[in-house]
């Protein structure tokens, strides 16, 4: 890259950090997590507006030389954030004995994966080139039914520790019963990119890579578990963070040569290192905070080429969309909640959180978008379900408190122990 180039990039880096700063303080202004404010910036406002007031500000602002290399850096910051969330996914085995965990996982997973195959379903008959593409009828459905299942991990984490939900027994309930949930999507999604790549191989590569794959973590999490390994990354914190942050690039860069997405790679080291560890978190939290800078890098450049190549955003199929994944989340999880024994109060809760989508969610679309299953129109009728759907939990938790009273960790259940923070 020449020196004028490198500029123009240089100063386009800074625009695009700067759109996503603007928009994580606005969203957290009015209580909303950052990242709804970086996506609503990033990939919906910002290039619909600048496509609007300005059609060819694009080829002239951002010429291929220049956006490219900065979509590869924001593609690098998304696989260095996941790592962060691989690592979040831990799930305590005390916490898997309660019934009322499989209760709440399968009242939140089934309904809405249920009613995402029905929406693919419709999508497929309806037969939109627009909307339904070209992709396999199985990976379309399929991944459909992913995006009304999945709940944000780390953002309704972070909602909750804002509340001071974390330690009550909705706030537990929910969180394990998310990753129990996201886990199950990863697995699924694998399966659709490995049916819309039938070239790499199909599911058949992609069941090996993930069976390999497995063996390979555990024996990844023993090593890094020994004293040597401990006292090493406590003497050099920033050292083994710059060669974690290499190890997932270079992981993901393997999962996308061997047919499935870079997001698996990520993923397979994240779930590497041991959980639980005050040695190993620094330096995962030191690689997935710079990928979450990074992050509003991803969303405008992907924003700037989906807004290019659709007709807008389809409005009567985003509200139709996110009325499916409101309905499946929060009316299943609340129905099956209560069949499992929670009150009434609490089922609601736990419907509400589960709603939570972010991250989680783009990464998911932006997996179906790049493998050819998401045209770009379907893509941005989805995007805005996963921030209206984020955008929702706050009030709609706020609204439970003002009419049911604020929540309140109930006393414990038979063997179940007390949190101690």
């Amino acid at each position: 890259m020449t020196l004028p180039l490198a500029a123009h990039a240089i100063a386009a880096l800074a625009a695009f950090l700067a759109v996503g700063l603007l928009g994580r303080r606005l969203a957290r202004r009015i209580g909303q997590p950052g990242v709804v404010g970086e996506i609503a910036f990033g990939m919906l406002l910002g290039p619909a507006v600048l496509g609007w007031a300005w059609p060819g500000a694009q080829s002239v602002l951002l010429p291929a030389d220049v956006l490219e290399p900065l979509r590869d850096l924001g593609h690098a910051g998304l696989v260095l954030f996941l790592v962060g969330v691989a690592h979040e996914l831990r799930l305590d085995a005390s916490r898997l004995r309660d019934r009322a965990i499989g209760w709440t996982t399968l009242g939140t997973l089934v309904p809405s994966l249920m009613a995402g195959a029905a929406f693919g379903g419709w999508l497929v008959l309806h037969d939109r080139p627009s909307l339904r593409g070209t992709a396999p009828t199985l990976a379309f459905v399929l991944l459909l039914a992913i995006t009304m299942a999945v709940s944000a991990v780390p953002v309704l984490a972070r909602i909750l520790a804002d509340r001071g939900l974390t330690t009550t027994h909705a706030g537990r309930l929910s969180l394990t019963s998310a990753a129990l949930v996201d886990a199950v999507a990863w697995l699924l999604l694998a399966v659709v990119i490995a049916v819309a790549r039938p070239g790499s191989g199909g599911v058949s590569t992609a069941a090996v890579v993930l069976v390999a794959g497995a063996p390979v973590a555990v024996l990844g999490r023993r090593l890094l578990k020994t004293s040597r390994a401990e006292r090493l990354c406590a003497r050099w914190p920033w050292p083994v963070a710059v060669v974690l942050g290499f190890c997932v690039l270079q992981a993901a860069d393997v999962a996308e040569s061997l047919g499935l997405t870079a997001i698996f790679g990520a993923f397979m080291v994240g779930l590497m290192i041991p959980p639980g560890s005050p040695h190993w978190d620094a330096p995962v939290r030191r690689v997935s905070t710079l990928g979450l800078w990074l992050v509003p890098v991803f969303f405008v450049a992907t924003g700037l080429s989906v807004w290019t190549g659709s007709g807008g955003i389809p409005w009567l199929v985003t509200i139709l969309a996110t009325i499916v994944a409101v309905l499946s989340k929060i009316g299943g999880g609340y129905a099956v909640s209560r069949l499992g024994g929670e009150g009434h109060t609490e089922a609601l809760r736990i419907g509400v959180m589960l709603n939570t989508r972010g991250l989680t969610e783009i990464v998911l679309l932006q997996a179906g978008y790049s493998a050819g299953v998401l045209t770009s129109g379907l893509y941005l009728a989805l995007l805005v379900m996963a921030v209206a759907t984020t955008s929702l939990t706050g009030p709609l938790l706020s609204l439970i408190d003002r009419r049911h009273g604020a929540a309140a960790p109930p006393p414990p259940r038979k063997g179940e122990q007390v949190a101690t923070g």
